[in-house]
C-alpha cells in the first residue's frame, strides 16, 4: 500500500519514518516534506502544500494512495478529511466540524463546560464585548489565549493586569492574525503539564504512550511559550490511577460528548493537561492531531504497525486493537534557530548530521530544506534529536549526544529536557 503524510515538520518526518517501517507499505509520500523525509528509505517528497486540499486529493487519487494521515492542524480545521471523504479516499483525522475543538478555543471551553470536563475558569471576549474592568478584578497571573490557530504561540501567561491588558489588545490588533479576533482569558492553574494522546474511531478509544513536553524556550521552564522545546515518554507524573482517571473524566466524556452533539470524532486526539496538586486533570487545550514534539519520542517507542491502527480506526474497530510499546523511555530535544519563537533567520547550513547518523537514536527534521546537496535551516524549530534508554536519564544522555554533534549559526536548545523525570529517578539535581 501507499501512504500519504500531509505536512512538513518534525511530527510528519516521524510519521513518515514510522509508516515506511511497515512491511505492508510500498512507499510513503510526504506533502511537502523536508530535508529529513527526502533522505528516508521508501519515502518521497511531493511539492504539494499542506493547505492545498484540492491538490492533495488529486495527488492521493493519482498515486492510488490507500491511507492518508494529516499531520498539522490547519488542513484539518480547513476540512481536509471532508475533502478526502468526498473524493472516496481514506483519510485519518477528524472532520472539519469536530476539529473545531482545536480551531476555536472558545468552542472548546464551551464544550468542556457543557460536558462537565475539568478545566480552568475562563471568559471569552471579542473586541466589542471586552471589559477591562472585569479583567482587572481577576487574580493574577492570568492566561490570555488567542481563540484561533496561532501555531502554538498564541498563549501568554501575564503576571500583572497591565501585561494581560496589553496582550489582549495586541491580539485584537492582529498580533496573531485572525486567530486573535476572539480571546479567551483563563485563571492560571498550578501543577504539572502532561500530554495525553489517544486514537479514536468515533466510539472506541486507544490510548497512546503518555508523554510530557516543555513549552518554555529556556532552561528551568523560563522564557516565552513556544510550540515545544522537547518531550519525553513515558511521563512519570501519569501514574496508573491517574491514567484511569484521565480516561474516565476527560477522554471518554469528550468522545461521548462529541458524538452526542453530532460530531463523531475519528483521529488522534490530544488533551493538554495540567495535573493539579490534588491530582485533578484539568484540560488546558485540545489538539486534533498528534503533538509536536511529543510525536517523535512516542513513535520511537511504538512497536505496533501505525497503518494497521489507523485503518482499524477508520473501520470503527479500534476496540479489537492493542498498541505495543518499547519498554524503554524516549526523549526528544528540539534544536531551534536563533530568535525562536519570534522571527528567525533561514538558510543557515546545518553541519554534523552525518556524524550524528553514526550514533544511537534518531534525528527528525522539522524546519529544513535541501539546496545544492546541503541541508539548510528553514524554520524556527529545525531538528529534534531523540534518544532511547532504560530510563529517562539514559534517553536524555543519548539525545544530547546526538544534539551536540550538530550545529549551525545561532542554534539553540535547552539543556534540561526531562529534568523533572530525571529528578524522580534520582539521576540529577
Amino acid at each position: 500500500m501507499k501512504v500519504l503524510i500531509v505536512g512538513g515538520g518534525g511530527r510528519e518526518h516521524a510519521l513518515a519514518w514510522k509508516c515506511a517501517s511497515s512491511a505492508r507499505v510500498s512507499e510513503v509520500l510526504v506533502a511537502p516534506g523536508n530535508a529529513g523525509t527526502a533522505a528516508e528509505p521508501r519515502v518521497r517528497n511531493v511539492e504539494v502544500a499542506a493547505e492545498d486540499l484540492a491538490g492533495l486529493t488529486r495527488l492521493a487519487a493519482a498515486e492510488r494512495v490507500a491511507l492518508t494521515i494529516i499531520g498539522p492542524e490547519a488542513p484539518l480545521v480547513a476540512g481536509a478529511v471532508d475533502a478526502f471523504t468526498a473524493a472516496g479516499l481514506r483519510c485519518f483525522g477528524p472532520t472539519q466540524a469536530a476539529a473545531r475543538l482545536e480551531g476555536s478555543k472558545a468552542f472548546a471551553k464551551s464544550f468542556l463546560g457543557r460536558h462537565g470536563i475539568p478545566t480552568a475558569r475562563s471568559a471569552t471576549f471579542t473586541r466589542e464585548r471586552f471589559d477591562p474592568a472585569w479583567l482587572r478584578a481577576q487574580p493574577t497571573p492570568l492566561v490570555v489565549k488567542a481563540s484561533g490557530l496561532a501555531a502554538g504561540k498564541g498563549v501568554v501567561i501575564a503576571a500583572a493586569h497591565d501585561e494581560a491588558l496589553a496582550t489582549v489588545e495586541g491580539m485584537f490588533a492582529g498580533q496573531f492574525g485572525s486567530a486573535g479576533h476572539e480571546v479567551v482569558i483563563e485563571e492560571f492553574l498550578a501543577g504539572q503539564e502532561a500530554s495525553f494522546i489517544v486514537m479514536a474511531d468515533g466510539v472506541h478509544i486507544l490510548p497512546l504512550a503518555t508523554s510530557q513536553d516543555h513549552k518554555r524556550r529556556d532552561d528551568g521552564d523560563r522564557g516565552p511559550n513556544t510550540g515545544g522545546m522537547g518531550a519525553y515518554s513515558p511521563a512519570p507524573v501519569i501514574t496508573a490511577s491517574l491514567h484511569a482517571r484521565i480516561l474516565r473524566e476527560v477522554i471518554e466524556p469528550t468522545i461521548r460528548g462529541l458524538a452526542a452533539e453530532g460530531l463523531p470524532y475519528t483521529g488522534f486526539l490530544y488533551a493538554g493537561l495540567m495535573i493539579a496538586p490534588d491530582g485533578t486533570p484539568n484540560v488546558l487545550e485540545y489538539n486534533c492531531r498528534l503533538g509536536d514534539p511529543e510525536t517523535q519520542p512516542i513513535l520511537m517507542r511504538l512497536q505496533s504497525d501505525l497503518t494497521v491502527l489507523c485503518e482499524a480506526a477508520l473501520d470503527q474497530r479500534l476496540d479489537g486493537e492493542r498498541a505495543h510499546w518499547d519498554p524503554r523511555a524516549a526523549l526528544g530535544v528540539v534544536m531551534a534557530a536563533a530568535g525562536y519563537p519570534e522571527s528567525v533567520r533561514k538558510g543557515d547550513v546545518i553541519e554534523g548530521l552525518e556524524r550524528a547518523a553514526q550514533l544511537p537514536g534518531k534525528i527528525f527534521h522539522a524546519g529544513t530544506r535541501l539546496a545544492a546537496g546541503r541541508v539548510l535551516t528553514n524554520g524556527g524549530r529545525v531538528l529534534c534529536a531523540v534518544g532511547l534508554g532504560t530510563d529517562v536519564a539514559a534517553a536524555q544522555r543519548q539525545a544530547y549526544a546526538l544534539a551536540d554533534c550538530v550545529h549551525w549559526a545561532g542554534a539553540h536548545y535547552r539543556r534540561d529536557i526531562g529534568y523533572r523525570a530525571v529528578q524522580r529517578e534520582g539521576g540529577g539535581p
